[in-house]
């Protein structure tokens, strides 16, 4: 039986969560820095938010807060090996799309076959050229398979107690895309695409082109939501949610100090090749985008409230870093969560004017506290994580009590496995 949303019972929404894109590592990043702010907000948790409005990576991480997955389980999705970190096996986000492969590669002889075709029939016609390129149309549309997302998040929803239905949600959860042959976003979980399970909406939020393949859904074709707009805020706020805290981990690269770090020989992204200047390209593009959207947002929501988190442009980790190993994920989302702190303590005056109007506030004794670390944060009692909640569903419930009594064995194990992953990785560089 279909639950009413939490929206509908109490009247226009108040507190919201908008998420933006980034890849694996971009999702790690929003983890770390979710918990960060949870620990920091004297306020409810993130899973307990009004609305969630998530692109990309940010729809996968915040469909699974809006599913009521608390930011503790996902850091611990993070951080353990074995089952716990399944949220983000490398297979789950880089198998290769052999059948794509092989469909596409099926049509390279016939399409080689009429360019030939075509330069034997008229050689001295420029033209022609353009027959060559008809090759091009053999070239797969996806590089990796993005049906294990897909088959993952729906396993995800499906326990007891989750949905995989927007229209069961206890809270609204919206999860954008771009139609492909429109080129108009589409806002999965409202109107006449809320019946769209939220696992194949997410598929199609993160499909971004020639990495993935588009994803079919009644007879469209949709790619990744970031090609349209990096945060996707203003569909928070169209919502009337009057306190939106936004994240967003796609921020350019300066390299001005990159060199006196230790990160970089001359401090030139040349020296990165062609996916260092793509990933700059790309950076640059969805950020100044991001920016001028936000400076319309002012006179457009002029009683609206706006907090977001980012990492600094001398944020060298998160540029360089390779999050599918288990050592480097680990060391991502860590880094998220002290980035998050510090900014947030350097921004204390300017955070708190934005909670002050919506009865929040930060707890400047947590933020201070420099001996707190994620991993001992999650591992404490009185974490507030939701564990032991009543209104959690039993099956969860088991599953918390197991993890907590083994809490102390794995960051034992996990100390081990980090030297054993560091020697190795020695070895092989």
């Amino acid at each position: 039986m279909a639950r009413r949303r939490s929206h509908e019972r109490r009247g226009a929404p108040r507190l919201g969560l908008a998420l933006a894109g980034g890849g694996p590592q971009g999702a790690i990043y929003e983890i770390g820095a979710l918990r960060a702010l949870e620990e920091a907000l004297d306020g409810p948790r993130l899973h307990e938010l009004d609305v969630y409005v998530g692109v990309s990576a940010g729809a996968f991480v915040g469909a699974c807060l809006a599913n009521g997955i608390t930011t503790s389980e996902l850091c611990h999705a993070v951080l353990r090996h074995g089952p716990h970190n399944s949220f983000f096996s490398p297979r789950t986000f880089v198998r290769p799309a052999l059948a794509e492969w092989l469909r596409s590669g099926a049509r390279a002889p016939r399409l080689l076959w009429r360019a030939l075709q075509d330069v034997l029939r008229d050689p001295d016609d420029a033209t022609t050229m353009g027959s060559l390129l008809r090759l091009a149309e053999s070239l797969p549309i996806g590089v990796f398979d993005n049906e294990p997302i897909r088959a993952f998040l729906h396993r995800v929803f499906t326990r007891e107690g989750r949905t995989d239905d927007f229209r069961e949600l206890s809270r609204k959860l919206i999860v954008v895309a771009a139609d492909l042959d429109s080129g108009v976003p589409v806002r999965f979980g409202t109107g006449e695409v809320d019946h769209v399970p939220i696992s194949e909406a997410v598929q199609a939020s993160g499909a971004l082109p020639g990495l993935y393949p588009p994803v079919e859904i009644d007879g469209r074709h949709y790619v990744d939501g970031v090609l349209l707009k990096t945060l996707h805020a203003s569909v928070a706020l169209d919502e009337g949610v009057g306190l939106l805290f936004c994240v967003n981990p796609i921020v350019p690269i300066d390299t001005a100090r990159a060199v006196e770090n230790g990160v970089m020989l001359r401090g030139k992204l040349l020296d990165r090749g062609l996916p260092g200047i793509l990933s700059q390209t790309f950076r640059m593009l969805v950020h100044s985008r991001m920016r001028t959207g936000f400076e319309k947002y002012g006179a457009a929501y002029p009683e609206q409230q706006i907090v977001l988190i980012e990492p600094r442009r001398d944020d060298y980790r998160m540029f360089f870093t390779n999050i599918f190993s288990f050592r480097a994920r680990r060391s991502v989302c860590e880094h998220a969560y002290q980035a998050t702190r510090r900014d947030l303590l350097a921004n204390w005056d300017k955070v708190m004017m934005r909670l002050a109007p919506h009865g929040l506030a930060l707890r400047r004794d947590v933020l201070e506290d420099g001996e707190r670390h994620m991993w001992t944060s999650l591992d404490a009692p009185a974490s507030r994580d939701g564990a032991g909640d009543p209104a959690a569903p039993a099956a969860r419930d088991r599953r918390g009590a197991e993890a907590d009594a083994s809490d102390s064995v794995v960051a034992r194990l996990s100390g081990l496995l980090d030297r054993v992953e560091a020697l190795v990785d020695d070895g092989a560089a």
